[in-house]
């Protein structure tokens, strides 16, 4: 029991615990809270109140075997009912450590746990590999070249777009073009 109470006070000095019935209840809100200790001679309202933060926070809640002294002393506070481990991998190593003390009662609690942490991991894993690519960049393949069209080819293109100068003319030349009534040579435009 003491290498689990050790493994607490160092998530603590880590900063990684909220210790006290309200920082606990606002952590596992906020779904921070990874694991809810409560400590064995707790009282029974208490219990229920971390079991409501657990099914509130998707965490886990486990009464562990020492006392409120016990945790409290781990802590450095005189007593604690309760405390939650706001890392995941602490929380990882004190389910199995707990698991290896008793395996009927926190196996299945320490699996739970490792399943978390695993796919915490691979998030992880994830979300870095995306900052990677956004911040140099995805490579993409060149682009092959384009092929050339020969230059006879191209000539021949460029004259089909642009019209001759004979058809580029005044409406006059075109056949079929309709002339400006007001511009033509009876008009009080072309008298002036």
């Amino acid at each position: 029991m003491e290498k689990i109470l050790s493994m607490i006070g160092l998530a603590h000095k880590a900063g990684r615990v909220e210790i006290g019935e309200e920082p606990v209840g606002s952590a596992a809100r906020a779904k921070k809270a990874r694991i809810i200790l409560v400590a064995g001679d707790a009282a029974a309202s208490s219990v229920r109140r971390a079991m409501g933060f657990a099914n509130t926070g998707s965490c886990l809640c486990l009464v562990i075997p020492a006392s409120k002294e016990e945790l409290g002393r781990a802590l450095g506070r005189t007593s604690c009912a309760m405390a939650a481990i706001t890392d995941m991998g602490f929380a990882d190593a004190i389910a199995k450590k707990l698991a290896a003390l008793d395996p009927q009662r926190f196996g299945s609690a320490a699996e739970r746990m490792a399943v978390k942490a695993q796919r915490a991991r691979e998030r992880k894993l994830e979300q870095l590999a995306h900052e990677k690519n956004v911040r140099m960049g995805k490579k993409r393949p060149p682009k092959p070249p384009e092929k050339a069209a020969p230059p006879e080819k191209e000539e021949r293109r460029e004259r089909e777009k642009k019209p001759s100068r004979q058809a580029r003319g005044s409406a006059a030349r075109r056949p079929g073009a309709v002339r400006n009534p007001r511009c033509g040579p009876g008009s009080r435009a072309a008298a002036r």
